[in-house]
């Protein structure tokens, strides 16, 4: 970069770690991330998970426990969602912990040994609240059996071979992973053990797409001292009705609402398929995928209709942005 007219650079993500941001400091480059751009994305996807694992597996959610490690945009609204639907929650976050002396924050085998463990870290990959490998082989043992296990943080957050090794022992735990170690070049044999498989793309949202822009545009302008005069605008949903059944089966009703709109299995499918290419090809696919992807649509967008009784359902799907009509 040396010589470069650069004064400014924006990533429209939410992780950080590809970017030299002391290098940038040093030369008086401008920079900014997206942060929070997609956290309702992820937010929709871990709860769609954790539903389809329920109505696939037959697993009762009532009286569970969730543990959320890493309590940030992402975390703190998984928090607020899980206390909607009626769950208990064990947070872990060290830094969070320190800055603020909240006696809520748990210590990481305490998040562990929940029903469900949700991943929410950025990747650190040394120093005081390094995560790389932060679920490894001496504490994958913690993790109690039946247990819905979720990373949509970082895929190095996760031992990978570590975790294959413990899933060859452990069929009983529910895996989810929409991301992996060394993408795109993902482990084939990992995925065999998958209960839901995608390629990075928990926050792919349009309006997450949008969000990011947006932050990294404002940025910009404030950096460059530009008055600011782009304000996205985004195409309706036409089908953004759901019906409501009130069967009495409360995970597959919630389940039925959140897989209107996005159905993890065809993320799954894709990932299978490309699993049996060789590892050059197999990540150039994986790219392809994420390149490609259709963009979900937010549950702001949609309106429910019927009667949904008060407590938990009502609760969990207000909490997740749903709107409720006649």
């Amino acid at each position: 970069m040396s010589g470069s007219k650069v004064r400014f650079v924006g990533t429209a993500t939410i992780g950080t770690d590809h970017i030299d941001q002391e290098f940038l400091e040093s030369r008086g480059t401008g920079f900014t991330s997206a942060k929070g751009c997609n956290s309702d994305a992820v937010v929709e996807y871990v709860f769609i998970s954790i539903f389809r694992a329920a109505v696939e597996k037959n697993i009762s959610l009532k009286g569970k426990s969730v543990g959320i490690v890493g309590c940030g945009n992402i975390g703190s609204r998984v928090e607020r969602v899980a206390k909607a639907f009626g769950f208990s929650v064990v947070l872990n976050d060290p830094p969070l912990q320190r800055k603020t002396g909240d006696p809520r924050f748990r210590t990481l085998e305490e998040a562990l040994a929940c029903d469900i463990v949700t991943f929410h870290t950025p990747l650190n990959r040394d120093g005081i609240d390094k995560t790389l490998h932060l679920l490894n082989k001496s504490n994958l043992g913690l993790i109690k059996p039946e247990t819905i296990l979720i990373n949509a943080s970082r895929g190095e957050v996760i031992d990978n071979v570590a975790l294959l090794d413990f899933m060859k022992q452990r069929e009983d735990v529910t895996l989810i992973l929409d991301v992996w170690e060394n993408e795109p070049v993902f482990s084939p044999e990992l995925l065999q053990k998958v209960f839901i498989a995608s390629p990075h793309v928990a926050g792919y949202s349009l309006e997450g797409k949008m969000n990011g822009t947006k932050i990294v545009y404002d940025a910009l302008c404030d950096w460059m001292g530009w008055k600011k005069k782009w304000v996205p605008e985004l195409p309706v949903v036409e089908e953004s009705e759901i019906k409501y059944l009130n069967s009495g089966n409360f995970e597959a009703e919630i389940d039925f609402v959140l897989t209107k709109n996005y159905h993890p299995s065809a993320d799954t499918s894709d990932m299978a398929k490309i699993s049996l290419l060789n590892p050059d090809e197999r990540g150039k696919a994986f790219d392809g995928l994420r390149k490609n992807y259709k963009l979900r649509r937010e549950f702001t967008n949609y309106t429910i209709k019927g009667d949904v009784p008060e407590g938990f359902a009502f609760d969990g799907l207000k909490a997740l942005g749903f709107r409720f009509g006649g």
